[in-house]
């Protein structure tokens, strides 16, 4: 997806210095005016490049992150006869792995009688609250009164300062 808006502002700044650059070698006014004049409209089409790029980018992170969350909560309509399981669920600190990708050790501690599993739905936030994405982890059998550790891998790289936290936590 990057690549492909970085191609894009790539071709439209060819496209647009290139435009200047001719509507330069076209006008009556001197050199000088012209390349000024040529300056100014590669100035102003590089700006408008940024901000459609920006905009795109906005855009594809924003579907990312609403096909994320979609396929989670798909995940956690399929558990049949779960129980609200968040207190079960505690989360270390987040860190970002050398891929890029934040990671936040998952604890589970199955407070049931009964060999239980778990599905749980963990939000990476930003520092201003704003959600970059989701996961759903599973977790196999965790005994009676036994705890289970993972990880939590956001589906993507994130920057900044990462958060994570339990959104949902089934246990069945």
């Amino acid at each position: 997806m990057k690549r492909q808006v970085n191609r894009c502002v790539s071709a439209a700044l060819v496209i647009m210095v290139g435009g200047a650059g001719l509507s330069g070698c076209s006008s009556n006014k001197p050199a000088g005016s012209a390349a000024s004049s040529a300056a100014s409209a590669a100035r102003s089409g590089a700006s408008a490049v940024a901000s459609a790029a920006s905009s795109a980018a906005a855009s594809a992170v924003s579907s990312a992150v609403a096909s994320a969350e979609a396929a989670a909560e798909a995940a956690l309509a399929n558990v049949k006869g779960g129980l609200n399981a968040k207190a079960d669920v505690t989360l270390g600190s987040v860190v970002t792995s050398s891929g890029g990708r934040a990671e936040v050790p998952v604890g589970i501690t199955n407070h049931d009688s009964k060999a239980r599993r778990y599905t749980i739905l963990i939000n990476f936030s930003d520092q201003s609250g704003n959600l970059l994405d989701m996961i759903v982890l599973d977790v196999p059998e965790t005994a009676a009164g036994g705890t289970a550790h993972a990880t939590a891998r956001s589906n993507r790289n994130l920057t900044g300062t990462i958060t994570a936290e339990v959104r949902n936590a089934l246990r069945y």
